[in-house]
């Protein structure tokens, strides 16, 4: 009778046990994708999320420096809680958080976050590309969460691209060897790839594919520029963001040519001959090797596939995505140091760097940069160094967007909100040029000076409002007042492609004629009109004679 007795209630709590764990299943969201079923996690804040999500097939062996090739269909349902792998890089910056379940170069998934309970809500979509120069970058970094913009009623996204030698390289034998014709941008077409996706799969997790907005900061603004100059991306998105770059002015594709050139130059370096022995080189030793000295970098190509032409063309025709565009940059998006070098910042050094950099065109330049002091030097070398580095190209995809783009809005902003002083709990960390923070083994190491501007990346935590995921930094109540703002406008954005709303300053649109409004987010954001546009059309000018 004893046995009996404990055999039953062994019975029942195994049964018991499995009940909960059923129940447990039950409660997780599920969506059903054209490549099959997934399941993800609910948050605290009650957003579903759903990372790791595959968007293309692995770009590894034979598919490696291919354009992406479609997932394989599974069957029953695929658990999508954790961060798939980041693509192959070296470590670059050291301001990159990563999440990601390692690196690998099987590295194309995407993350989405949505406040939808059931597929047929109809939300307005963000998909955001990270930065990091092309060369390094995840979904998994914090400040790109998307659960914040999803409590706002938004399905947010983030997508792995291709990196580096991975992402960017070209060479005759690809060339031959595509259908298309072309090599390179691989990096380009998986996140054409991530976009054609979202266009099938995006409605079984509650968003409306044709309210689709593509954002991005610094590569990822520059992809964003890129996106909306090629076919491949047409009636994929209905309104772009871009914070910091494009590519009519940074990183802009070189000709095929020259790509298939720096090709060979690497393949000569690494002592391998064909196409085949390249891709039988493993992901690691490929990526070791391009950290050595003299690599070439490996840009985007005009290759006559997701680039038909340059862009700047492209732009110039009107060819472009016909989409409201919201853009802008920071306020010192580069330090004085990059025209200065370790000169002390005087009117005499100021004169001689930019003599040395414009040669017959220093004296122009110094009259539209002009300092009349040692005094105005700093911030004067600032603008300077921040316009050659990434402003004047953003500020050029605006104004031509602005008379091309088929009369859509186009909104502008400068940043100007400097970063706080760093928490106490992060030790010895120093800052980069471009944004970036590197740590310091000297126990000693002064602490460096507090920038004076909004430095390169400074805003990406305050428009996704993720400062909370930053613990870098002691953040105060105007910089959570900043980020309130910043976010507002931007989810206003995505929603409606207008970022205007209820208790927010006016932000007017751009028109082709009269002068330039722009809106100046800081702790009192406000409407300012461009008083330094003949800066612009300066640079533009020197551009265009070379």
């Amino acid at each position: 009778m004893k046995i009996i007795f404990i055999t039953m209630l062994v019975a029942l709590q195994m049964m018991q046990s499995a009940l909960a764990q059923s129940k447990k299943a039950e409660s997780q969201p599920l969506a059903k994708t054209t490549n099959g079923t997934v399941e993800g996690v609910i948050e605290a804040s009650g957003v579903r999320s759903y990372k790791g999500i595959p968007f293309a097939a692995p770009p590894v062996g034979e598919f490696r420096w291919r354009e992406p090739q479609p997932v394989k269909n599974w069957q029953g349902v695929r658990k999508t809680n954790k961060f798939g792998p980041r693509a192959m890089q070296n470590a670059v910056f050291g301001d990159m958080g990563f999440r990601s379940d390692g690196m690998s170069e099987d590295c194309l998934y995407l993350n989405v976050w949505t406040p939808a309970k059931s597929a047929n809500e109809k939300l307005p979509v963000l998909v955001y590309f990270y930065g990091g120069g092309f060369v390094a970058g995840d979904g998994s970094e914090g400040r790109y969460d998307g659960e914040s913009m999803a409590k706002k009623g938004i399905v947010s996204l983030t997508v792995n691209y291709r990196l580096g030698v991975f992402g960017f390289y070209a060479s005759e034998d690809l060339t031959k060897e595509s259908p298309h014709h072309a090599s390179g941008n691989y990096g380009y077409l998986d996140q054409a790839a991530a976009l054609a996706w979202v266009k099938q799969n995006i409605a079984a997790f509650g968003g409306d594919p044709a309210r689709v907005t593509i954002a991005g900061e610094s590569a990822g603004s520059l992809s964003v520029s890129a996106l909306m100059a090629s076919p491949l991306s047409k009636n994929l998105f209905s309104a772009a963001i871009g914070e910091s770059g494009s590519v009519l002015g940074t990183l802009p594709p070189v000709p095929l040519a020259q790509a298939e050139q720096a090709g060979l130059k690497f393949n000569t370096m690494v002592g391998k001959n064909s196409l085949s022995e390249m891709r039988t080189i493993s992901a690691d030793d490929l990526l070791k090797a391009t950290a050595k000295a003299d690599v070439p970098r490996f840009m985007s190509a005009v290759d006559g596939y997701f680039f038909p032409e340059p862009p700047m063309k492209t732009y110039l025709s009107g060819k472009q995505s016909q989409v409201p565009l919201l853009a802008g940059w920071n306020t010192e998006e580069m330090n004085y140091r990059m025209i200065l070098g370790k000169e002390s910042p005087t009117l005499e050094n100021y004169t001689k760097a930019v003599q040395k950099l414009y040669g017959e065109q220093a004296d122009k330049v110094l009259k539209e940069y002009s300092a009349a002091s040692d005094a105005d030097v700093e911030q004067v070398a600032t603008d300077l160094a921040g316009d050659r580095f990434i402003g004047f190209g953003t500020w050029k995809w605006i104004d031509i967007h602005t008379k091309t783009g088929g009369g859509k809005p186009v909104y502008r902003y400068l940043y100007g909100r400097p970063r706080p002083a760093m928490s106490a709990e992060v030790g010895n960390v120093s800052a980069n040029l471009a944004g970036g923070i590197s740590k310091s083994t000297e126990t000693s190491a002064a602490k460096p000076p507090l920038p004076k501007g909004a430095v390169h990346s400074a805003e990406i935590e305050y428009a996704m409002g993720n400062l909370s995921l930053n613990k870098v930094y002691a953040w105060t109540p105007e910089d959570h007042k900043v980020s309130e703002t910043m976010q507002e406008y931007f989810a206003n954005f995505v929603k409606t492609s207008n970022p205007n709303g209820k208790g927010l300053p006016e932000w007017s649109p751009l028109n082709k004629e009269g002068d330039a409004k722009y809106m100046y987010l800081d702790v009192n954001s406000r409407l300012e009109t461009d008083k330094h546009k003949s800066r612009y059309t300066l640079l533009d000018a020197m551009a265009n004679k070379d």
